[in-house]
C-alpha cells in the first residue's frame, strides 16, 4: 500500500512539474525576428492566429501563407474579421499569396494537410503560427508527417489566457497539456495516430482563398 501511495505521489509530482513547465512555455513570447522561411503556416481555431500570420507575410518573412483547418464555406474576410472593428480588404497582391486549406478539422488533420501543401510547394522551412498552448502539439504532429521539415515556432497569446489563474484558463491549459502528453506517448510507442482528421468530401478540398 505504501509503495502504491509513493508511486501515486511521485506521478502527481511529475505531472505537476510538467504542467508548470508547459504553462511557462505556452506563455513565452514569439521570436522578435524569425528567420526568413519558404512559407508561413497558420492553424485556425483561435483568435489572432491568422491575422498574426498575415502580418508576418506583409513583413516579408515568407512569400506564401497557408491557413489550415478553414471551414468549408468560410472566407478569408471572415477569418480576419474582429468583432466591432472594421477590417479593410487585403490588397490583391497579398491575397494572391494566401491559400486556405479546407480539409483539416483536427490538429492531426492540420499536420496531414500542411504536409501535402508543403510538398506541393517544395517548402523546406516554415513558420508555424498557432496559440502558445497548442504550438508544441501542432509541431509534434507536423514532424510526424513531415520529419524533414524545418519548423520555426511563432506562438500567439489569445485573450482567453489573459488571466492564467481563472478557472477557464486553467481548464484550457490542463486539457491541452493532457493532449500533448497523449501525442508524445503516441510518438514514443509508435502507435498510429488514428483518424487522419481530414474531410474527404470533394467540396472541401484545399483551394486558394475566396473573397
Amino acid at each position: 500500500m505504501k509503495t502504491l501511495f509513493r508511486f501515486l505521489c511521485s506521478a502527481a509530482l511529475v505531472l505537476g512539474i510538467g504542467f508548470a513547465l508547459f504553462v511557462a512555455d505556452a506563455c513565452r513570447p514569439p521570436p522578435s525576428s524569425p528567420s526568413h522561411a519558404d512559407a508561413i503556416i497558420a492553424l485556425t481555431g483561435g483568435e489572432k492566429r491568422v491575422n498574426t500570420a498575415i502580418d508576418l507575410l506583409r513583413q516579408g518573412y515568407a512569400e506564401k501563407l497557408f491557413v489550415s483547418g478553414v471551414g468549408p464555406h468560410v472566407t478569408l474576410a471572415q477569418l480576419i474579421a474582429a468583432p466591432g472593428i472594421h477590417q479593410p480588404a487585403l490588397p490583391p497582391d497579398l491575397t494572391a499569396r494566401i491559400t486556405l486549406g479546407r480539409r483539416a478539422y483536427t490538429t492531426i488533420g492540420n499536420a496531414h494537410e500542411t504536409t501535402d501543401w508543403t510538398l506541393q510547394q517544395h517548402a523546406q522551412h516554415v513558420i508555424l503560427v498557432t496559440a502558445g498552448y497548442h504550438i508544441r502539439r501542432a509541431a509534434l504532429e507536423l514532424k510526424r508527417t513531415a520529419p524533414a521539415l524545418d519548423i520555426t515556432l511563432y506562438p500567439v497569446h489569445p485573450g482567453a489566457l489573459q488571466s492564467l489563474l481563472s478557472r477557464s484558463s486553467l481548464h484550457l491549459l490542463a486539457r491541452e497539456y493532457l493532449k500533448l502528453l497523449g501525442a508524445e506517448c503516441s510518438v514514443l510507442t509508435g502507435l498510429p495516430d488514428g483518424n487522419d482528421g481530414l474531410r474527404h468530401h470533394p467540396d472541401t478540398g484545399s483551394a486558394p482563398h475566396s473573397p
